[in-house]
């Protein structure tokens, strides 16, 4: 393969390898290898299934995330894990939930073949979606 750009090591790559950034959530997807594929169309479906009427699917920051008013909420897979990003005050918010998983400010890590439970995102999409609303209405 000529002409291959390395990529700079050390920086977190996304497991969603192709050339440039994908143009939409399912591309993205296509490209994460299994089990990590599985794993976030079940947190996709958990975060659709939770999203207010007239939420959209977007590519934010070069990962799949859900739009409404603003950002809901990201997830992404890369090499040995998949995160989700619902904010840091989300993570706060459920701070117990998320006690067996690995946290840092606002990201929540899990493993490629073991996705969040279904009903946890749903919480944490709803939270964030009070969030939004209570921010508009200020």
């Amino acid at each position: 393969m000529a002409g291959m750009k390395k990529a700079k090591s050390g920086k977190h790559r996304s497991a969603a390898k192709g050339k440039g950034a994908p143009k939409n959530v399912t591309e993205y997807l296509a490209r994460v290898p299994e089990p990590a594929r599985g794993t976030l169309n079940k947190i996709r479906a958990a975060i659709r299934s939770a999203a207010p009427p007239g939420t959209t699917e977007v590519i934010s920051y070069g990962i799949p995330a859900f739009k409404h008013t603003g950002v809901l909420i990201w997830f992404a897979a890369f090499s040995n894990h998949c995160s989700l990003f619902p904010t840091a005050a989300v993570i706060e918010k459920f701070r117990k939930e998320v006690k067996g998983f690995t946290t840092s400010k606002g990201t929540i890590q899990f493993p490629t073949d073991k996705p969040l439970p279904a009903a946890l995102v749903k919480k944490m999409v709803k939270a964030r979606v009070a969030q939004l609303e209570s921010k508009k209405r200020r």
